[in-house]
């Protein structure tokens, strides 16, 4: 069985959890470090980015996430998660993970009670997918490797670099599993290639 586990340091993580049950995979909260030897992927939910990084660094997840992205096992960062991910981010020299050639714009869409829905065209993904921003960033700007997936007035809101995923809303408060599908679907994929 598929296992993709949900770093459960802060956010939304049973959401995310019942996301990855309802496309056939069994989701795993992460609290542990030595949790991340069981997993074929990875999700890093939404949050605030610099209290997971304070949690991160607290719990010693910096270097075992890298490791485990560096491995080729996919990681899907949604919201504070495409934070953590991104190489660069406006307004400060020290990035997190800097797995994703892509910078990022913080709180870019505006305060908490800023919240919206929108209807976003996911290329390869989804049609019509309504996403939830929430105090979301976005990315500002990608470089060579990374696939735009969808974009909101002009700003990128998701793509995809090799086996990552990132997003700048939040996939897990809907009930429209497809996109956590397109990341099973990648998960699986690196685990065939990695077997072979």
């Amino acid at each position: 069985m598929t296992k993709v586990g949900v770093l459960g340091l802060q956010g939304a993580v049973r959401e995310h959890v019942r996301s990855l049950e309802a496309n056939g995979v069994e989701g795993v909260i992460v609290k542990r470090v030595d949790q991340l030897e069981e997993l074929d992927g990875l999700i890093i939910p939404g949050g605030e980015s610099t209290t997971m990084r304070r949690l991160i660094d607290k719990y010693h997840f910096l270097e075992p996430l890298k490791q485990f992205a560096k491995a080729g096992k996919p990681v899907f960062g949604t919201c504070a998660g495409l934070i953590l991910l991104a190489a660069n981010i406006k307004g400060t020299n020290q990035s997190h993970l800097a797995l994703m050639n892509m910078t990022v714009e913080r709180n870019a869409f505006g305060r908490q009670r800023e919240s919206f829905e929108a209807s976003l065209d996911i290329n390869g993904v989804a049609d019509g997918y309504e996403a939830v921003f929430i105090r979301a960033p976005y990315i500002a700007e990608v470089g060579a490797g990374v696939d735009v997936l969808a974009t909101y007035q002009g700003k990128i809101v998701a793509a995809q670099e090799g086996t990552f995923l990132v997003c700048a809303f939040h996939p897990e408060l809907t009930e429209d599993h497809r996109l956590t599908g397109h990341f099973v679907k990648m998960v699986k994929e690196a685990k065939k290639s990695l077997a072979s």
